[in-house]
């Protein structure tokens, strides 16, 4: 008996490590893939004066950068009052990063209306601008995946779930949230360097 429980410990642990590795896989594969974004616009704008931004960035995007870092700050805290088995703070900080998430989703929704009102749309004749809507889009999506893992850890709070599948599955979530973070920090920076 005392073996089944440490094979089924030991197949525990190896499980979590693969979701762990395939966490880390997939982030770099995001990565990748908005490094693959970045070297297409700069290949696109070298192609001549005229095909830059051509336009500010809209502020929303500067309130939105610091809304998302004091997500993560929220976030860092949940998951250090889950290492500290303090449900109801872990609890409050989940919650005030899922709000923290959605606000930063209105406003980069946003700051599209604004580029809208400067007739900078997705479909035109610079495609230096649609690729301010790509990189933001794409970027949006994995908000949206990050909100629905955050989510899944307040269901889980809640519950609650054994104290160690909570500390993993909010382990899981803090790291991914933290590398939307830098993602959006890295977009930003990148959009204006090249505005």
């Amino acid at each position: 008996m005392e073996h089944t429980d440490d094979y089924t410990t030991e197949e525990l642990m190896q499980s979590r490590k693969a979701k762990k590795f395939n966490l880390w896989l997939g982030m770099i594969g995001m990565f990748m893939m908005f490094a693959a974004l970045s070297s297409g616009f700069i290949v696109y704008t070298a192609g001549g004066v005229d095909k830059g931004i051509k336009t500010i960035l809209p502020n929303t995007f500067i309130y939105s950068t610091i809304v998302i870092v004091f997500s993560s700050l929220t976030l860092h805290l949940g998951y250090r009052a889950t290492k500290l088995e303090q449900l109801g703070k872990q609890k409050l900080f989940l919650l005030l990063t899922i709000v923290l998430g959605v606000v930063f989703f209105v406003l980069q929704v946003d700051a599209w209306s604004v580029l809208v009102s400067r007739d900078i749309t997705f479909i035109n004749n610079n495609a230096s601008q649609s690729f301010i809507y790509v990189f933001t889009g794409m970027h949006l999506a994995h908000i949206i995946a990050g909100l629905i893992v955050l989510v899944r850890c307040l269901w889980g709070a809640m519950k609650p779930i054994p104290f160690p599948d909570n500390q993993f599955r909010m382990n899981l979530a803090t790291i991914f949230w933290h590398f939307l973070d830098l993602l959006w920090i890295y977009i930003y920076v990148f959009l204006l360097l090249n505005q």
